[in-house]
């Protein structure tokens, strides 16, 4: 059973802004120390197709803001993308094309690829979700551990340090979250799998299986 964490084993990078971004980094996490910086350089060399709502604020014309909805800078809402009521984006973040980003969810420090939906009560912290990626209603990613240590991602026998005390998840293309799930600090989902509601995860998963609560997997049929 193959674990891969590396930043193009998990991610088609054609289908974000960030492409060439997250392409110099080995592993994922890697980005997220300038992430703030890079959105804010990205933002300012967008086209016409953008509206700038405030400073370091950008949102493309066919996006759909609620009023109520929040937006942070440095932040980027792309085409088509549904930002729903009570949405609050704290900033540095990176929305793609054809998102939902619903009631009462919470974003911070994230690159949301294209297709990804967070859309009910969900809380997605130092983290990056992969093409299409899903996370079922109250899914959360634990972005720090209890004691603010630097987080580690465990894959298999092997501890690899990110440097960080602020890491969440990294969930690969068309990764889906079961319900009510935590994604401990350092999860990393590879593409393609499903996770269980109710779950709680830590670790590195494989891509093609399906995860459930207590650390089963098994391949996908």
């Amino acid at each position: 059973m193959e674990i891969t964490v590396r930043t193009r084993q998990l991610f088609d990078l054609t289908h974000t802004a960030a492409g060439e971004y997250l392409a110099r980094f080995e592993y994922p996490w890697e980005a997220l120390a300038g992430l703030a910086e890079f959105i804010a350089e990205l933002g300012k060399g967008l086209g016409d197709d953008y509206i700038r709502r405030s400073e370091g604020v950008y949102v493309h014309k066919t996006a759909k803001i609620a009023p109520t909805a929040y937006l942070g800078a440095p932040c980027i809402i792309g085409a088509d993308t549904e930002v729903r009521h009570c949405a609050f984006i704290r900033g540095a973040a990176l929305v793609g094309e054809g998102c939902v980003v619903g009631n009462s969810t919470e974003l911070k420090n994230c690159i949301l690829f294209d297709g990804v939906q967070v859309p009910h009560y969900n809380y997605v912290g130092d983290s990056i979700l992969g093409y299409k990626a899903h996370l079922g209603a109250g899914a959360v990613t634990s972005n720090i551990k209890a004691d603010r240590t630097p987080v580690f991602i465990g894959c298999g026998e092997e501890r690899i340090p990110t440097g960080r005390t602020k890491v969440g998840a990294m969930l690969g293309d068309f990764v889906e979250v079961g319900c009510n799930s935590v994604l401990n600090p350092g999860t990393v989902v590879g593409r393609r799998s499903s996770v269980y509601p109710l779950s709680s995860l830590r670790g590195a998963y494989p891509a093609d299986h399906i995860i459930k609560d207590g650390g089963t997997v098994i391949p996908r049929r």
